[in-house]
């Protein structure tokens, strides 16, 4: 996968004096008086920003914020509040432009933030003549949002075609850098860590690492079902019993290629799925009919920690168990540390995935987490992303 770098273009003086279109993900949570209640994703575009002021840019950004009706502005649906962060953060004003799309004033050394181009007509569907006129407002286009990667929209794509020079920030390059570490040419053994409620919204993902991967650990509800298709007896516990035959086949296609999908040996169960509900550790093969099984036991925990310690990369999507109750965290828990501690190098990404990351403290101890969620999931997938296809392009032209 090839792609031109912006911090290339800004280190060999290409983009002094020149109009810089930077596509971001601005795209932050706010309370119902529009305030900013969490920022991250504004603090994680300033780098790129700087980059191209420091480069001597005239600079331009926009992002989507929440799903606005194309073509009806509505105030909710201004960026006005995260220009007013992006401000803070340069230490400088970031005026915001509305109606855009046939032209905008901006000077090298300074920067303008671009009214939500979720309202522009054609954004969503990538209308060709939306995308040129896009294209026409610089010479340098930067995609640095990885969180809208996965979809072909006007400004994501379409820009990226038709503009002088189509490029990847700093964030996009990071992403497109640790996913082709660990999916393209990953040191071996490669182990891939899938949870989640169940394997029907993670099915495709299962069916292409189990093609690829050297160990298959699934968690959570995916391995209820996975337990059921080697004939465990699971109580009452979340699984998908019309998928077990797909369940089988994965296991049987990692068999075939001298891989394997670890069973759990023991789990943790409670009647109930509560916050005070008691955790028992019990077999796999003592589980009882009216049981939940909420996370893996220490034994299973100890051996997948086992296999990651061995491990070259280990790419993690989920937790193990419901780790939002302590009773029920120790196989995440265990997981967590295990990555942490590995000389391997790892990726890991999805919502609950973060969030057990920020709960044990391990952020510095991963490879590289991703930023972005159905994006990340879509690369797992085997999905090639529209990003990466046409920056790919435009590249080689």
């Amino acid at each position: 996968m090839q792609f031109i770098r912006f911090s290339d273009l800004c280190a060999n003086g290409q983009a002094r004096g020149k109009r810089v279109f930077i596509r971001a993900d601005l795209n932050v949570p706010q309370d119902e008086a529009g305030h900013i209640t969490e920022d991250t994703r504004i603090r994680a575009s300033i780098p790129c920003i700087r980059m191209a002021l420091e480069a001597g840019a005239a600079v331009m950004v926009t992002s989507h914020l929440g799903r606005p009706t194309e073509g009806e502005f509505k105030p909710e649906d201004s960026l006005a509040p995260v220009a007013a962060r992006l401000g803070e953060l340069l230490g400088r004003p970031v005026p915001l432009v509305a109606k855009w799309v046939d032209g905008v004033s901006v000077e090298p050394g300074e920067v303008v933030l671009l009214e939500n181009c979720r309202l522009n007509k054609g954004e969503k569907k990538n209308n060709e003549e939306l995308a040129r006129k896009m294209a026409a407002l610089c010479d340098i286009f930067v995609h640095d949002a990885f969180g809208t990667a996965h979809r072909a929209e006007a400004s994501t794509y379409g820009i990226a075609q038709f503009a002088p020079i189509a490029s990847a920030g700093p964030l996009l390059a990071a992403e497109m850098d640790a996913i082709g570490k660990a999916l393209t040419s990953p040191a071996r053994p490669l182990v891939a860590i899938v949870a989640g409620s169940k394997v029907s919204t993670k099915l495709t993902i299962l069916k292409s690492l189990a093609a690829n991967v050297d160990q298959l650990i699934v968690g959570g509800g995916i391995a209820n079902t996975f337990l059921l298709a080697e004939g465990f007896p699971i109580g009452k516990s979340l699984a998908e019993p019309d998928l077990v035959d797909e369940a089988k086949a994965i296991i049987a296609m990692m068999r075939e290629r001298g891989a394997d999908v670890p069973i759990p040996v023991d789990v943790v169960v409670a009647n109930e799925f509560a916050a005070m509900a008691r955790a028992n550790k019990v077999p796999a093969t003592e589980v009882q009919a009216d049981d939940l099984i909420l996370d893996i036991g220490p034994k299973t925990a100890a051996q997948l920690a086992g296999i990651i310690a061995h491990a070259g990369t280990v790419v993690w999507n989920g937790p193990m168990g419901v780790f939002e109750y302590d009773q029920f965290a120790g196989g995440t828990r265990t997981l967590a540390a295990a990555i942490a501690h590995s000389p391997a190098f790892s990726i890991a990404g999805g919502g609950d995935t973060l969030a057990a990351i920020a709960k044990y403290g391990i952020e510095k101890d991963i490879g590289y987490i991703s930023t972005g969620g159905g994006a990340f999931l879509e690369v797992l997938e085997g999905k090639t992303l529209p990003a990466f296809e046409i920056l790919d392009k435009r590249a080689a032209a």
